[in-house]
């Protein structure tokens, strides 16, 4: 009776084990799923977003048609269009409109920025520099005379800077940048790649700050598209890691690298003069005040001296223009509720 007895236990305890063995491969399976249906979907918000942000190669394409059929011109044109030594590298852009990525112009490092769509209305929080021109290069037309285009940027001037007494200077040094052959001459195609770049706050800024060394250098332009200087270091303080590993990080460990990765004192003392100076620069500029409407620190910059450098200035408008822009629009927000709610704490 004993004997028969122990057969039975044998029996029972394989098939304990093969339950247990199942269980666990179940288990591990239902992970496996789950890992790679999480991955899964995280690589296609990602892909998703970097397509409809990054659209490089569609900014090239309507670039390089206008050019090649005579319609703009610009020292960058034949580089981007022609012998492709105008590279497009790392994707930068954080709105479809508003194309931005490291570029490479022979061997030189730079930024890239190129305008995709027309805003045609003005948002505050997104954009503050509505293109109202629904054709492209539209502006000057076939048969306008230099002294003809001067005037239309001199009007455009008044415009946005208000009547200041040195503007003919100003209009001359834009005629001297669109000249990008530098044959003394202004092509047409050269004309519409200036008009359309003076739309833009930011490259206007570059060519009324050019001397000032806070503010990157112009490389060139081709159409609404230019390159510009690059910023070697384009956060201020912490250390940019790909988003992958991010997701794993904790944001107490995340703080501890930030802290680790920061300037030393004195060296943030430089780079905080250096914001004093250019913030100087643009309110008490030759040309008119701008304000800086985005103080966001991921505007700024340094080079490896720590020497300030801007590396978006498209938020920085002229204070004429800003007042002209706002004078008719609705209040949303009681600022003095605000300041008494600020004074409470």
């Amino acid at each position: 009776m004993a004997r028969s007895l122990c057969p039975g236990a044998w029996l029972r305890k394989p098939y304990y084990l093969q339950a247990r063995f199942s269980y666990v491969r179940m288990k591990y399976l239902f992970f496996s799923w789950l890992a790679v249906f999480v991955g899964s979907w995280i690589i296609y918000v990602q892909y998703s977003t970097y397509t409809e942000l990054c659209r490089g190669k569609d900014c090239k394409k309507i670039i390089c048609d206008k050019y090649k059929t005579g319609v703009i011109d610009g020292p960058a044109c034949n580089s981007l269009c022609v012998t492709e030594t105008l590279y497009f590298g790392k994707c930068l852009s954080t709105k479809p409109n508003n194309q931005m990525y490291l570029g490479i112009w022979d061997n030189l490092p730079g930024v890239v920025k190129c305008q995709m769509e027309q805003a045609l209305h003005l948002d505050f929080g997104t954009e503050l520099e509505p293109r109202k021109e629904i054709v492209l290069f539209d502006k000057p037309t076939r048969g306008t005379t230099v002294q003809k285009f001067k005037e239309m940027v001199y009007s455009l001037f008044k415009a946005k800077l208000g009547d200041q007494g040195n503007l003919s200077e100003l209009v001359n040094l834009i005629l001297t940048v669109a000249d990008g052959d530098k044959d003394g001459q202004v092509s047409l195609g050269e004309a519409k790649s200036a008009w359309a770049l003076l739309q833009l706050n930011e490259f206007l800024l570059m060519v009324i700050l050019q001397d000032k060394e806070h503010t990157p250098k112009l490389m060139g332009f081709c159409g609404d598209l230019y390159v510009m200087e690059s910023v070697e270091y384009t956060s201020l303080y912490g250390i940019s890691l790909p988003w992958v590993i991010e997701l794993f990080i904790p944001s107490g460990f995340r703080r501890s690298m930030d802290q680790l990765f920061t300037p030393s004192w004195p060296r943030k003392a430089k780079i905080a003069i250096g914001l004093l100076e250019f913030v100087e620069d643009v309110f008490h500029g030759p040309y008119g005040n701008f304000l800086m409407c985005d103080t966001s620190a991921r505007n700024l910059g340094y080079n490896d001296k720590y020497d300030l450098k801007m590396v978006d200035m498209r938020k920085i408008v002229p204070e004429t223009n800003l007042k002209e822009l706002i004078k008719d629009r609705h209040c949303d927000y009681n600022f003095k509720k605000l300041a008494t709610f600020k004074e409470q704490f």
